[in-house]
């Protein structure tokens, strides 16, 4: 039993957790007591599974009372709560997840530093100073501090990868199709994929690709989600692929492809120098660095930037307060009136960014400019497809075999026969091209300058592909991302190579 002392200092530390919290803002809801896995069926020959803490992003939905889903938006009110649960919700409490809250993000995921939400931005110290990155802002701080071992969250075009290269932890995006996303408010249907944010990767590993691994589970209810069959085919590909037999380190063979195009005059110099020692130190480890080119990619941000918010337009159109959203009382006075109550609802429930991206995809996809931006953002989607699949060593299971006209190659990347370049087992490169910036700076910038931090972690999200960052070592104080990228449906390579490589280069 606590003697009157130490009540009273378990007081203090619960008063001084919930002023931190208050401080970072990175949970919405944040019930007193966590909330258990649901009881166990009768008992059977396998054991109980092993209980974990889960911080849940705040646009993935949850029954369970006292969680509502707001998407950090107005017009989602703090009483409303969904009449479905996330499949992954429900996959990860039958797996022993432990819930501790839901957490801030960026107004319907739509941001890079968790600043654009109803009810404020996240920082990641105290006093509020530095971003958190974004869109799974919250999700990345819970675990940074230690609060969770796990959290979720989703990633668009790197709203997983670029807060943990801020934070400093492990954020995993895995291949499109993978992990249902039935439950997930969506922001861009193509592109969205539930990430998992946490400190170490082993965690990963056992939920993914383990032996009750979410990689084998179908859901029915997404039509995105692969089915069983297709799950077996492209795991049967991946088996056997690489031996490691004779291998003095878990590195030794491998071969890292460094994205030419990735060297942009935007990169901070100190991430590029850290980049540069991450290969040297991946190299001395016995794996082989080869320059390849992805020439499309200099084109990627400005595709994403118009298919994403083409999606959120018509995602979005369901917030009219008839069907969905907080109805505006005044708007509804005025429309019985002769105004129109979908404006005025919709005009004070969204946000500036939101509405930003809902004008512009709403532009993108009128009959006037839909072949000038929506189609041919699609066919660069198909060409960023493309130059991936020609510089893994994997094929990608899903699509033909492309190879490269020679005669476009640049003259740094190296022939390996008459046939062509040779080909890599993963990418690697920069999470986000700068450290963690101040929020009072990131709150200054014009909404286009926020945009350039997803340049390195869009393109495999255009293509679909699972990307990994890991913590970096950078010569000052801050925190960095090394991205890893993989082919499609190598998950179960991606993150056992990540985590050698996670041991390389974080000291």
């Amino acid at each position: 039993m606590l003697s009157r002392s130490g009540l009273r200092g378990a007081r203090l530390r619960v008063v001084s957790l919930t002023s931190q919290r208050r401080l970072l803002n990175h949970f919405i809801t944040h019930p007193a007591e966590p909330i258990p896995p649901p009881p166990q069926p009768a008992p059977s020959s396998s054991p109980s599974p092993k209980q974990f803490t889960l911080a849940v992003k705040d646009n993935i939905a949850t029954t369970i009372p006292g969680l509502p889903t707001t998407c950090a938006s107005g017009i989602l009110s703090k009483s409303y709560v969904s009449p479905i649960e996330a499949t992954i919700i429900t996959q990860l409490r039958a797996r022993g997840a432990v819930i501790t809250g839901k957490t801030n993000l960026d107004e319907f995921g739509m941001g890079s530093h968790s600043i654009y939400s109803h009810y404020g931005p996240v920082s990641q110290d105290t006093p509020p100073e530095t971003s958190a990155g974004g869109s799974s802002g919250g999700s990345a701080v819970a675990v940074a501090n230690g609060e969770v071992e796990l959290a979720l969250g989703t990633d668009t075009g790197g709203s997983v990868r670029l807060p943990a290269a801020y934070t400093g932890i492990i954020g995993y995006k895995p291949s499109y199709g993978m992990i249902s996303r039935y439950g997930v408010i969506p922001y861009a249907n193509s592109l969205d994929t539930v990430g998992f944010l946490s400190k170490q990767i082993n965690p990963l590993k056992e939920l993914i690709v383990g032996e009750r691994g979410l990689w084998k589970e179908h859901d029915s209810n997404d039509p995105t989600s692969l089915t069983a069959a297709a799950r077996k085919r492209c795991a049967a590909q991946r088996r056997g692929y690489r031996s490691r037999q004779g291998q003095t380190t878990e590195l030794e063979g491998l071969k890292f492809g460094i994205p030419l195009e990735y060297n942009i005059a935007e990169l901070d110099p100190e991430i590029r120098d850290a980049w540069a020692a991450a290969a040297k130190r991946l190299q001395d480890a016995g794996a082989r660095i080869v320059p390849v080119s992805l020439p499309t990619t200099k084109h990627a941000l400005a595709a994403y930037y118009v298919i994403a918010p083409a999606e959120a337009s018509s995602n979005l159109a369901k917030y009219d307060g008839v069907r969905y959203g907080a109805r505006d009382a005044e708007g509804a006075s005025d429309a019985s009136a002769g105004g129109v109550l979908y404006a005025s609802t919709r005009g004070k429930g969204f946000g500036e960014e939101v509405k930003r991206r809902i004008l512009l995809g709403s532009y993108t996809l009128s009959s006037e400019a839909m072949d000038n931006y929506f189609i041919k953002a699609q066919r660069v989607r198909r060409l960023v497809r493309r130059d991936f699949n020609r510089v893994f060593a994997l094929e990608n299971p899903l699509q033909e075999r492309e190879t490269f006209e020679l005669s476009d190659l640049p003259e740094e990347v190296e022939m390996e026969d008459k046939w062509g370049p040779e080909e890599v087992d993963f990418l690697l490169c920069p999470t986000a091209p700068t450290l963690a910036p101040k929020l009072k700076g990131v709150m200054e910038q014009q909404p286009v300058d926020a945009y350039m931090n997803d340049v390195f972690t869009v393109p495999a999200s255009l293509a679909g592909l699972p990307a990994i960052s890991v913590p970096m070592k950078v010569a000052t104080e801050g925190a960095a991302g090394l991205q890893l990228i993989g082919q499609y449906w190598d998950d179960a390579r991606l993150l056992d190579v990540a985590d050698a490589v996670a041991k390389e280069v974080r000291t």
